[in-house]
């Protein structure tokens, strides 16, 4: 590949400070561009105020740019972009694609998460509620790099979803298709905990005749006892003077080869070495028990 054919992109959410988990997503989608000479850029995916962590933001770029990471551009906020997500939805919701949604977290717990449609065709007004997709009872399938072929039968395995809140917040699903297509972005890294959210996606590019970009979802790192490590269970930031063991420590992760020599290096040589000899085809299918420290 040419610089100008791969367009990658990380983009982390602010309602908390980076953790081991992102840093092994965002070392994988940033070794996967620089490998194939492509772009790498940065988006924060800011669509939800009242969860976001005051100062979050400027500490993420602040921290990636302290594990020596460089992004192409700058930094991309989702909290600019309320207009392109309202022209699509006012489109969707005038062709009787999408439609307002009265219906109460309580009024659905006996679904199991797959929303039955009780809402399709009462023409609620689009003030009255959250805003929901209907979708086509047809099975969306599609090859991940490392997970391999992965397929959802959208009607019985999702229901039409979501894609602005009751709140008047925009849902991640329609906003990152949108962002990633007005990016030109073709290739997706990010971590297997967003495999379910794939044909749900692929549907909206469907809808909005955008070609399908090529995934790879990278593995979960996950605590001895099982849970994810993320923002809300025993995942604390990521420390700047811990960088380079803690690099080292993703690349093994991610199943790549590191050379003990690199203990002594600086983050930016650590990212150099890992460019050259990165392999996508080493990455694990499964979840990553974290090594002793990270937690």
């Amino acid at each position: 590949m040419n610089r100008s054919s791969y367009v990658g992109r990380f983009a982390p959410t602010p309602s908390g400070y980076l953790h081991f988990g992102s840093l092994v997503a965002a070392l994988a989608s940033y070794l996967d561009a620089r490998a194939a000479n492509g772009v790498w850029l940065m988006r924060m995916e800011d669509l939800d105020p009242p969860r976001e962590v005051a100062g979050a933001q400027t500490a993420i770029l602040q921290t990636l740019e302290a594990y020596g990471f460089e992004w192409d551009g700058d930094c991309v906020r989702q909290s600019e972009r309320h207009d392109a997500y309202a022209q699509v939805l006012e489109r969707w919701f005038s062709q009787g694609l999408a439609y307002t949604c009265t219906c109460s977290r309580k009024q659905l717990q006996a679904y199991d998460g797959v929303y039955p449609g009780l809402c399709r065709n009462l023409g609620h007004a689009p003030s009255d509620g959250a805003i929901r997709l209907r979708v086509p009872e047809l099975e969306y399938r599609f090859t991940d790099r490392v997970q391999g072929e992965y397929r959802q039968h959208l009607g019985r395995e999702a229901g039409d979803f979501v894609i602005r809140r009751r709140d008047g917040f925009y849902a991640y699903q329609l906003a990152v298709v949108i962002d990633d297509a007005w990016q030109g972005i073709n290739n997706i890294v990010r971590g297997a905990d967003l495999l379910d959210s794939t044909p749900r996606q692929l549907y909206l590019q469907e809808l909005l005749g955008i070609a399908q970009p090529r995934y790879l979802h990278v593995p979960l790192i996950t605590q001895p006892d099982g849970h994810k490590l993320g923002k809300s269970y025993r995942s604390p930031p990521l420390p700047a003077d811990q960088a380079t063991p803690l690099l080292l420590r993703a690349l093994r992760a991610l199943g790549q080869p590191t050379d003990e020599q690199l203990l002594y290096g600086t983050p930016q040589e650590v990212l150099r070495w890992a460019v050259q000899h990165w392999d996508a085809g080493q990455i694990p299918r499964l979840s990553v028990i974290a090594e002793s420290g990270i937690d």
